[in-house]
């Protein structure tokens, strides 16, 4: 048991947490289909594109109580999202640095949650450390993103047909454009 190999997928928490034990990796942008969901959709990963991410055990004593099993977490990556001012792809990096507690069930969860400054989680023997990931970094997206310092290629905004009207009319009488385009309107 002393070599005992743990399994992201499949990850037994109080184990994980009792042998303080730590796994690492990377894992593929395009395996996360919730966050990719969120990219621009012009710019998906490339195959090579991934989070690296750490996750390491801890057991907490508890006064009265078995001990307590934690998680931390950290992950990083960069996405492309699509920039809210001018609607290109936008790199964003993306940083997880979190702690979890795991508790019994879902109700101790919901007893201890609003005092509680740590996520709190319910035990599982088959706790999938991907989708984890996947929760932490969609939280870490921005509310609007957006090129920082300024877009490169700014939107070009829509034609104003009032303006086209007025230029377009004979001489300089610009109010004869605009009775022309009330005309041209209730006639629709």
């Amino acid at each position: 048991m002393h070599g005992r190999t743990f399994d992201p997928l499949h990850l037994d928490i109080r184990p994980f947490a009792d042998r303080s034990a730590e796994l690492e990796g990377e894992l593929p942008l395009r395996q996360l289909p919730r966050l990719l969901d969120m990219t621009h959709p012009e710019s998906p990963p490339a195959a090579d594109e991934s989070v690296a991410w750490r996750a390491s055990g801890e057991s907490r004593p508890v006064r009265g109580a078995p001990n307590q099993p934690w998680l931390h977490l950290d992950a990083d990556t960069v996405v492309r999202l699509t920039c809210q001012r001018c609607l290109q792809a936008v790199f964003v990096p993306l940083r997880v640095n979190a702690d979890f507690r795991f508790v019994n069930d879902e109700k101790t969860a919901a007893e201890l949650d609003p005092d509680a400054e740590e996520d709190l989680l319910v035990e599982s023997r088959s706790f999938s450390l991907p989708a984890l990931i996947e929760d932490e970094l969609l939280l870490a997206l921005p509310l609007i993103p957006r090129h920082e310092g300024g877009c490169p290629q700014p939107l070009q905004a829509p034609p104003d047909p009032v303006a086209a009207a007025i230029d377009s009319a004979p001489g300089d009488k610009p109010f004869a454009a605009l009775a022309g385009l009330k005309l041209r309107k209730t006639a629709d």
